[in-house]
């Protein structure tokens, strides 16, 4: 069982920047591949960027260059740094876990608000 708070999120301008975090309630060591995902009124969950436990990451087109993912296997935490945040990012932003062993599962938290406005 993984448990996972988000926490960051907020209202901000057109331009400007939020750092998501997403605390694991074990060690993100050996889980498998973490996440972000978000979802915006009237859409379906889309996913934002992942990380694997080697480190390596993906990122969805429409944020290439302005978000980065990062995880911290001391803290248990994974990150998310948004820059050039546009109205477009507005959406409730979803921390994922996924870990396999004999069988894989996918843990999700409860998400967080993020809402770009002038």
């Amino acid at each position: 069982q993984v448990q996972l708070v988000e926490s960051g999120g907020g209202l901000v301008q057109p331009g400007g920047s939020l750092r998501l975090s997403c605390a694991a309630s074990r060690s993100i060591f050996s889980i498998n591949e973490m996440g972000w995902y978000r979802q915006a009124p009237g859409k379906q969950r889309e996913l934002v960027a992942t990380i694997t436990s080697g480190g390596i990451k993906n990122y969805a087109d429409s944020v290439k260059g302005r978000f980065t993912i990062s995880r911290d296997n001391v803290k248990n935490t994974v990150y998310l740094q948004m820059n050039s945040l546009n109205p477009e990012d507005t959406a409730v932003y979803y921390c994922n876990a996924i870990v396999t062993r004999a069988t894989t599962t996918s843990y999700w938290g409860h998400g967080t608000q993020v809402t770009v406005s002038s």
